[in-house]
């Protein structure tokens, strides 16, 4: 058995059914669960991790690939947090499988901590990089792609690039869809948080939407 079939048959060890409908239901039923909360799902993780450890480097992306085609969705959340732990984001290759996981099953849940974590590292490991590829996913019609170009710098925090934010928030202050909106309010907000007054000049300087300019105002 691989190392995917005996994390999967591993974490099945902690299913709970009675709480699968919920979980799911909070995710619009896009997935499938096994009904294990969070921070039982992240001991178990560590125990298999402790008995297991990490995939080997030969393996590690078919590993990924594996696990990312699983049906639960706590299978999903496994192998980004693995991604995480092995610093896969150190290698340069690992931009085509950072891009499949944000494409596929991609739901808010795992396409933001994808950004924030997996790709904000990969792109400080690797800024030369960013001029490349940010333009692409910047206008791309992938929506999760649009939203990971602004959220890679989510914990950039004073060293986030407000040059390259706002020409990736051009294209898009006007888009219809949620998840876009709400995540260039998303980032004026944590900007907020150490610059209030550049959100405040980038908010009377743009006419935003309205679910970008309830988040890009709360802490202003």
């Amino acid at each position: 058995m691989n190392y995917a079939s005996k994390l999967i048959e591993h974490l099945s060890k902690y299913a709970n059914p009675s709480q699968a409908p919920g979980m799911e239901a909070y995710m619009k039923h896009h997935f499938v669960f096994f009904g294990i909360k969070s921070e039982v799902r992240k001991n178990a993780l560590k125990s298999f991790i402790a008995d297991h450890g990490l995939p080997t480097d030969a393996d590690f992306e078919s590993t990924m690939i594996e696990l990312w085609q699983a049906d639960q969705r706590e299978v999903h959340y496994c192998a980004q947090e693995l991604f995480f732990r092995k610093k896969w984001y150190s290698q340069e290759q690992s931009f085509q499988l950072i891009e499949t996981m944000i494409t596929t099953n991609s739901w808010w849940d795992t396409v933001d901590f994808i950004a924030a974590n997996i790709c904000g590292a990969y792109f400080k490991a690797f800024p030369e990089k960013i001029s490349t590829i940010m333009p692409i996913w910047n206008l791309n019609e992938n929506r999760w792609l649009i939203r990971s170009s602004f959220l890679f710098q989510l914990k950039y925090k004073t060293n986030t690039d407000l040059f390259l934010l706002e020409k990736l928030f051009e294209p898009h202050l006007k888009s219809k869809e949620f998840f876009i909106q709400k995540a260039i309010g998303w980032m004026l907000r944590d900007i907020s948080k150490h610059n209030p007054s550049y959100v405040a000049r980038f908010v009377n300087n743009h006419e935003l939407m309205p679910v970008s300019l309830r988040e890009a105002m709360k802490y202003i």
